[in-house]
């Protein structure tokens, strides 16, 4: 089978932060292992030699990504390469994809993964557009440039079930026919930051929690601090934020400079500290190594986290809001509705050493079927 993986890199200065380039970095070689021919066409190459590379430009902005993916250097790429398979790392540019393909003149099956979801759903059922996605009011042109990607994919893939239900009513909602196209496909975890069980040991009297997600508004990090600030004064607790951009672009920051804003806020709450992996995944496993527990984004109808998996395969117990994918994934004693609740489990974490390793044990054991691997075997069964 040949395969050309389309990745558009938002974070190319800091690939770390950017969960698409790492899903692509971690599938593509368990492909190769497989027996796929696989060519990424991204702006930096996987890293793995047996991978096939070929240059592309990202678009500068999450907008043009979704809206102006470059029909010309698609077809192109297709003439070049003659996929079987096309994935589509942005799904509201399989239409393009699709008319570039017709094109060429050539016949590849367009597998489309939802690395991102523009909405949500309420507990009641309400849809809700992303705020991430509505400047200048687009989010519901961006839902509906998500729904013709559905349309003119041939499977769709998504992170977990709640995923796989929001994507659903929206594709019924928009007339969209989904029927057995629809698969389940967690990412894969990171083997890296992988720790055996038998090495963690509970917290003794104090712990660190650490908060390893992006700190856009829309991810919930004004919910977060507050949250922060009571945990640091009321629990034998101290926290440790990630700072995972660095220094971003100014066009970046010109859309969207929540981050920034949120980081200077956070660095001064007393019992708070900042790091930084700096773009190293070695300096970011240790971090995670001097944490004891994680914590979960407070981002309205999460459908998904890497940041969440690489904790739990560290062994660090994670503790998160009752919503989205968060509530099907983390245990239920480690969720929360309310501050009091958070508090509650943090100190039990840290006051009850069975408990503690009871739920290390459980984080560790829940990414036991995402090696690369499995997921790649999983992939390769929902494309066909």
């Amino acid at each position: 089978m040949r395969l050309l993986y389309l990745l558009n890199v938002s974070n190319s200065s800091r690939l770390t932060a950017d969960s698409g380039f790492t899903f692509a970095d971690l599938l593509a070689p368990a492909l190769a292992d497989a027996g796929v021919e696989v060519t990424v066409a991204s702006p930096v190459p996987t890293g793995d030699e047996r991978v096939h590379f070929t240059r592309t430009t990202s678009p500068s902005t999450k907008y043009r990504a979704r809206f102006n993916p470059g029909m010309g250097t698609l077809v192109r790429l297709f003439r070049r390469h003659q996929p079987e398979v096309v994935v589509a790392n942005q799904i509201e540019a399989a239409p393009a994809i699709r008319a570039a393909l017709l094109e060429a003149g050539v016949d590849a099956l367009i597998a489309g993964y939802c690395h991102y979801l523009p909405f949500s759903f309420t507990e009641t059922g309400q849809l809700e557009l992303d705020p991430a996605m509505n400047g200048g009011g687009l989010g519901r042109s961006v839902l509906l440039a998500f729904a013709a990607g559905l349309a003119a994919c041939d499977r769709v893939l998504v992170h977990s079930g709640t995923a796989a239900s929001w994507t659903a009513a929206v594709a019924a909602r928009t007339g969209v026919e989904l029927a057995e196209k629809l698969h389940v496909v967690p990412a894969p975890r990171d083997e890296r930051l992988v720790r055996d069980p038998a090495e963690i040991v509970p917290p003794q009297g104090r712990a660190t929690g650490v908060y390893n997600h992006r700190l856009y508004a829309h991810y919930g990090t004004a919910r977060f601090t507050q949250l922060a600030r009571r945990l640091v004064a009321e629990a034998p607790v101290r926290l440790t934020v990630m700072d995972l951009f660095g220094t971003r672009s100014p066009e970046r920051i010109r859309l969207d400079p929540s981050p920034e804003r949120h980081l200077e806020e956070l660095a001064s709450v007393d019992g708070v500290a900042i790091a930084s992996d700096r773009g190293d995944r070695i300096r970011y496993r240790n971090l995670l190594a001097g944490a004891d527990f994680g914590m979960a984004p407070f981002r309205p109808g999460c459908p998904w986290s890497m940041s969440v998996i690489d904790c739990q395969a560290m062994g660090l117990p994670v503790i998160g809001p009752r919503s989205g994918w968060l509530a099907e994934h983390i245990d239920p004693e480690l969720l929360f509705d309310t501050d009091d609740q958070a508090v509650r489990i943090a100190e039990r974490l840290v006051t009850d050493p069975e408990f503690y390793l009871v739920h290390a044990g459980r984080a560790h054991a829940s990414t036991t079927e995402l090696t690369p691997a499995a997921v790649a075997a999983d992939y390769l069964e929902a494309i066909k």
